[in-house]
């Protein structure tokens, strides 16, 4: 099991071979009632988790919303775009195999953004992003990361999964940022950061 806090600082992957990164949310209840207000409820709050390939500080590739497998191998896969937050369980699952992973990716930044127009951070509760441990075929959730609700933005860096030599290390960033809604090069530059 990987113990996974931001003050302990990153976490060895050490027999880590396939790990996920969940992102899961609801939808709040309040606003203004009648017709409109139950066509939003239905509707749902719609979130995105993305991994940022990186090379270096160079974003490469992303997997996020439309792009399922953005190196076509299977290293790095999403379940693709929830847009309701409605349901049980993960939203939107980023999926890593380790083993895949080609040498000229140094790192994957795990984001979630109220990326498309109209999305809004203050319009979902209880988000949070589980981590989970796949491998050998059994899935087990080793940590669960809580964004603050203080500060402001419309994204937030979750993780970072990096190389030291051959193994992978993880580590917790949880901080709000701002990205501009549909923008690529604004969630890349974001990432970038970390």
């Amino acid at each position: 099991m990987i113990t996974l806090t931001k003050a302990d600082g990153p976490a060895d992957l050490d027999g880590v071979t396939k790990m996920g990164i969940g992102a899961s949310w609801d939808t709040t209840t309040g606003g203004s009632g009648g017709l409109f207000g139950m066509a939003r409820k239905a509707r749902g709050t719609d979130l995105d988790a993305f991994a940022i390939l990186m090379n270096g500080n160079d974003p490469v590739r992303y997997a996020g919303l439309d792009v399922t497998d953005p190196l076509q191998n299977g290293a790095v896969t999403s379940t693709g775009d929830n847009q309701t937050g409605h349901g049980d369980g993960d939203d939107e699952l980023i999926e890593v195999d380790f083993a895949k992973v080609p040498p000229q990716v140094t790192s994957i930044v795990f984001v979630c953004a109220a990326y498309k127009r109209g999305g809004d951070f203050r319009k979902a509760a209880n988000v949070s992003f589980k981590v989970y441990d796949s491998t050998g075929g059994s899935t087990q959730q080793v940590a669960d990361i809580w964004p603050s609700l203080l500060g402001s933005g419309n994204a937030i860096a979750v993780a970072k999964a990096f190389r030291v030599g051959s193994s992978w290390k993880l580590e917790v960033i949880n901080e709000r940022g701002t990205v501009r809604q549909g923008d690529q090069d604004s969630l890349l530059r974001f990432a970038v950061g970390w």
